[in-house]
């Protein structure tokens, strides 16, 4: 039978009862809308706002654009699985979903990056940071940005693609990815997994490692400041970063040890999955919201302006 006249069947949490389903799409309905809502906010305030067309805040809409379009690709399929019964997915449907995820979780890794190395100048050398990081350098990273994960999932999502699946075809989690769909092939398949999983270790760990690299050089700069008051700006603007990086990275790395067969349980994995797929894109705007003060003091004068109409 040809691949293309399969269907993937979402399993989800298999542990899950039956009569909690209504309960757990509810959840993931407003987590949906929610995420939708504030990453749009965001998007939408960046954009009206000129004083806010600067490199930061054209990194953080960038985030927040990834956010939407991931949400999107996923979340539907989740809520109409639980609320309706629609588990199944068609061959090309999960396959177009798996490219979308893996291209997105890049980006977010390479915006994360971006957003690192804009405090690395900001901090480290302030003087050249006009110079260095423009806008237009900014727009030009974050479309290389989009060019290199777009290329990276749809690279990897054909590794799974030739392989032969004829049953049972139980994605065991909440979406399509390589290492969940190559499981159900026909063939051995540990090659693919493996080479999936490294391709995620390299996506991920390698901007993470960059990261943890910059924010020491800038935690060594920031104790080199004599000025109380620059002191207390710069760590606050990184205490911001830390909270986002830490929501995205630490259950990833968590997710690793899952894949090492750290964490046997495959509910608990698709626990971890959601953590780290849908928390950062609620958490991340409500962050950038109350402790940016730009986009902080943005969105009060436009609630209040909203008031008084």
């Amino acid at each position: 039978m040809a691949n293309d006249s399969f269907y993937f069947v979402i399993v989800g949490f298999s542990g899950l009862q039956e009569k909690f389903y209504p309960v757990f799409a509810g959840i993931m309905f407003c987590v949906y809308n929610i995420s939708l809502c504030a990453n749009t906010m965001v998007i939408m305030i960046v954009l009206w706002k000129e004083h806010l067309h600067q490199p930061m805040y054209i990194i953080i809409a960038n985030l927040a654009v990834c956010a939407v379009l991931f949400d999107t690709t996923t979340l539907p399929k989740v809520i109409s699985r639980y609320w309706f019964g629609a588990d199944s997915m068609s061959f090309a449907a999960c396959f177009l979903q798996m490219a979308f995820v893996h291209s997105l979780n890049c980006l977010d890794s390479l915006t994360l990056l971006l957003m690192a190395f804009d405090r690395y100048v900001a901090i480290c050398k302030p003087l050249r940071y006009h110079t260095i990081v423009s806008n237009r350098t900014t727009m030009f990273l974050c479309l290389a940005a989009w060019f290199a994960a777009t290329a990276v999932g749809t690279f990897v999502m054909t590794w799974a693609l030739p392989l032969p699946y004829c049953g049972p075809n139980k994605i065991r989690s909440i979406y399509c990815s390589v290492s969940l769909v190559a499981v159900n092939a026909c063939m051995d398949s540990s090659s693919v997994r493996k080479n999936a999983l490294y391709a995620g270790l390299i996506m991920h760990m390698g901007p993470f490692s960059l990261i943890v690299v910059s924010y020491i050089i800038i935690l060594i700069n920031i104790c080199a400041l004599t000025r109380l008051n620059n002191w207390k700006k710069a760590l606050n603007t990184c205490i911001t970063h830390w909270f986002v990086i830490s929501i995205f990275y630490i259950p990833r790395i968590i997710d690793y040890g899952y894949k090492s067969q750290v964490i046997p349980n495959a509910d608990i994995a698709a626990l971890i999955i959601c953590i780290y797929s849908f928390v950062p894109h609620i958490s991340n705007p409500i962050i950038f919201c109350f402790r940016n003060k730009e986009i902080k003091k943005t969105l009060e004068n436009i609630c209040k302006q909203v008031v008084r109409y």
